[in-house]
């Protein structure tokens, strides 16, 4: 039999999974399935775009985030934040933004090494990602 204690922790835990999982409903997420494995992986460079889906630049940038997910795998992780919605405005303000859209990129330990602002051409963000040790997938 579970002591109170046990309980406790164990939904704790249980809130902690669901919390990070609903963090994830603003992550680009890559098309098929995704395995135990790779959840449990930590991606060496975290992408985080803050935009908006009403802004033109912004709507260039979601070709090129989907592109670069696709092409490095597990290698990155994706995030996008519309700054115009206001459930994700804070975004801004934790970021530090002045115009969008702007990337952010995040190393493995959280810390960011590079920081574009505006419209971010693919053969750019290929430079930089491969600078930092990821490996296309595949290559074309």
């Amino acid at each position: 039999m579970k002591t109170f204690a046990q309980l406790g922790y164990s939904l704790t835990l249980f809130v902690l999974v669901s919390a990070s999982s609903a963090f994830g409903q603003n992550q680009i997420m890559p098309s098929g399935k995704t395995s135990p494995a790779t959840l449990s992986r930590t991606p060496l460079v975290t992408f985080v775009e803050l935009g908006s889906v009403r802004c033109i630049p912004c709507r260039q940038m979601q070709p090129v985030m989907k592109s670069i997910e696709k092409k490095y795998g597990d290698q990155i992780r994706v995030i996008f934040h519309d700054v115009w919605k206001p459930e994700q405005a804070e975004q801004a303000k934790v970021y530090g933004i002045r115009l969008i859209p702007t990337q952010v990129f995040l190393d493995a330990d959280g810390k960011e090494f590079s920081r574009h602002e505006g419209f971010y051409p693919e053969e750019e963000i290929d430079r930089l990602l491969q600078k930092k040790g990821l490996k296309p997938l595949q290559e074309g």
